[in-house]
């Protein structure tokens, strides 16, 4: 009997957390030209960081599943490894992610990146942006003016090659 059960529920519990990620994405739809929503998170160094302190500046917002994994490792250095043309360029890169800000400090340590990596615990900044997932923050990257516009919004992500698909995008 419990096997019977178990067979009429087990569908309907991953149906109900597909539809629960498929749903709980934004209310609102983000294009180029939008207004970025305003954010205010936590660094891997508690310090805060809100969309206003970047005005005047390009800001490069990019989410990520989980930090140290191979696909975050490959993203997160193709960034460091090209940093210095961001900010010969003016351009702010901020990564974003569900993870906690101690775990943050530890791999921005461990691979000596140069910019600074936001926690997202309550899934409400991914959320605005439309990142969010049920487990993880989808890989999703967007480009800010210096007036809060979204320049561009990267939904599909080559994680070896973003950074300078970026860079060439910006400085063409």
């Amino acid at each position: 009997m419990h096997i019977l059960k178990l067979l009429f529920v087990i569908p309907i519990v991953i149906i109900i957390v597909i539809c629960l990620n498929f749903f709980s994405g934004n209310s609102e739809v983000l294009f180029a030209g939008s207004l970025a929503p305003s954010f205010s998170l936590t660094d891997q160094d508690g310090n805060t960081h809100n969309l206003v302190d970047y005005k005047e500046k390009k800001l490069v917002v990019y989410f990520f599943p989980l930090a140290d994994t191979p696909g975050w490792i490959k993203e997160a250095c193709g960034f460091r490894n090209v940093y210095a043309e961001f900010e010969k360029n003016n351009i702010t890169v901020i990564g974003i992610s569900y993870d906690k800000p101690e775990s943050l400090r530890e791999f921005k340590d461990k691979y000596n990146l140069p910019f600074n990596f936001l926690s997202d615990r309550n899934k409400k900044v991914a959320k605005k942006f439309g990142a969010n997932g049920l487990v993880v923050p989808k890989r999703m990257t967007f480009v800010i003016d210096g007036d809060g516009k979204i320049e561009k919004i990267y939904k599909k992500v080559n994680i070896n090659t973003h950074a300078e698909t970026i860079l060439e995008d910006i400085i063409k």
